[in-house]
């Protein structure tokens, strides 16, 4: 699934092919992808004439502006945005096009049919799902080490899974969560309240650093993500011991393991991330 960096690499490069553009018609062939309005006609005649005016980002979700509404998009395992021409043929894991007035389409590829679409109007998108009770932005200044370290303390779960909580923070998933414990030293399976205030600092400094990273190379490309130009990530040549079970810590020099954390498959070295039990 893409996360933060790969979404804000989408994101990018759609403001470059798709701003200003104006929706002269929808097709829609996977109905169940648009989960608001309740009846995809209202979908489509809502959108038919609106400018695309601005797309910015909310932890995993694309958010398209026009002048009237705002489209949350969440690509989940395998969506692509594509720009073409009105010309091109499409295939069978084309599920919604956007026909733009100047003969370019804007098409949402998904082979497991997974993403979702919400349309409201301007105002009403944060209070609303999915974006309702999301967790701040990890680059936003209500991401401190104050409250990271209070909402550890609130929480009975083993690290990972805390910090795949969305309502904790946005945009982190699998990729970064195991890359931002090994950066900090900390074992994915320690009681989140157990982490002290220097192991939350480090933890804190190096998710903002990870992320930060993986936007500038533009993502990773695990198996099928690509961005909206057809073009890859390169994160991935720096990741330290996701998918990497086996081989060498770039660390210590021991093997790797992959095992199962809150139900995620989980990368780690276990001698560069010891568990330390409890303190009472």
């Amino acid at each position: 699934m893409p996360e933060l960096p790969e979404v804000e690499t989408v994101r990018k490069t759609l403001k470059k092919l798709v701003l200003h553009k104006t929706i002269e018609n929808i097709q829609v062939f996977w109905a169940k992808m648009i989960k608001n309005p309740p009846e995809v006609e209202q979908f489509i005649d809502a959108l038919k004439g609106e400018t695309i005016v601005e797309i910015s980002r909310r932890g995993k979700f694309l958010l398209f502006y026009t002048k009237t509404y705002v489209l949350v998009s969440h690509l989940r395992m395998e969506g692509r945005y594509g720009l073409f021409s009105k010309d091109e043929p499409y295939d069978k894991h084309t599920h919604v096009i956007f026909h733009f007035t100047d003969g370019t389409d804007l098409r949402y590829r998904d082979v497991r049919k997974f993403g979702t679409m919400h349309l409201y109007r301007k105002g009403e998108e944060f209070a609303k799902p999915p974006l309702a009770g999301l967790g701040p932005e990890p680059f936003s200044d209500e991401f401190t080490i104050g409250y990271l370290q209070a909402k550890l303390k609130q929480t009975h779960r083993k690290i990972k899974p805390a910090l795949l909580d969305q309502s904790l923070l946005v945009g982190l998933g699998n990729i970064y969560v195991d890359e931002s414990l090994f950066r900090a030293g900390i074992h994915p399976e320690r009681l989140a309240s157990s982490l002290t205030k220097k192991e939350v600092a480090l933890l804190h400094r190096e998710i903002v650093a990870t992320l930060s990273e993986a936007v500038e190379k533009g993502g990773s490309t695990i198996r099928s993500y690509v961005n909206s130009q057809g073009e890859i990530g390169m994160f991935q040549l720096q990741l330290l011991v996701y998918g990497r079970n086996g081989e060498e810590c770039k660390k210590c020099g021991r093997p790797l393991v992959k095992t199962t954390v809150g139900g995620r498959g989980t990368h780690y070295c276990p001698h560069c991330q010891k568990l330390k039990k409890r303190r009472n």
